[in-house]
């Protein structure tokens, strides 16, 4: 069976290798009718076509100026992630949104028009385990890897590798909790 990649933006890619962030809030990619979570398990594919600094919360801009300041897609890629989906939630009201807004890395505003977009498509919040894949595999990157969608189909030689998780198991626990949490929070307030 093939693998698959993800593609998110590279700096959230690297505030998930790193701990600061279990979560991604998805709608996905022009080309998609709607975002869909058919893998329960993928590479994370970084992408740097539509990042901009203004559109990350200030505080995490400085950390991560490298993946921000890239906008070339690279022709030779890392996969230096891999991730299981632990859970998701569909997000469709400003409440949820305000709830899990220091629990990822987008600036607010961005996040808000995420959710605007496609109203009648619920923006989903969803919950990674992630582990750091040491050594990346290297994907030659070709056209029909391009292009606004959400997943890619890997070629034959990507498999699920071993890894080190970018959290400890009780740190997942919490971060994880968290997002629940505050969802449940604001669910009972609306």
């Amino acid at each position: 069976m093939a693998e698959h990649a993800l593609k998110e933006w590279a700096v959230t890619c690297e505030a998930l290798l790193a701990g600061e962030q279990v979560l991604i809030v998805r709608k996905g990619g022009i080309g998609e009718k709607k975002f869909e979570l058919p893998h329960p398990s993928f590479f994370l594919f970084p992408t740097y076509a539509h990042q901009r600094p203004e559109l990350v919360k200030p505080e995490f801009r400085d950390r991560f100026a490298g993946s921000l300041d890239q906008r070339e897609e690279p022709t030779e890629l890392p996969f230096a992630g891999y991730a299981q989906i632990a859970d998701s939630y569909a997000i469709d009201d400003m409440g949820a949104l305000e709830a899990i807004d220091d629990l990822h890395i987008l600036a607010p505003s961005y996040a808000e028009e995420r959710l605007r977009w496609r109203p009648k498509q619920p923006l989903w919040a969803v919950v990674l385990r992630v582990w750091r894949v040491d050594p990346a595999p290297v994907l030659s990157v070709t056209e029909e890897h391009g292009g606004c969608v959400s997943w890619v189909e890997l070629p034959d030689g990507f498999v699920r590798p071993e890894g080190s998780p970018a959290l400890d198991d009780v740190a997942f626990e919490n971060a994880s909790r968290a997002v629940a949490d505050a969802l449940t929070m604001a669910r009972t307030r609306s």
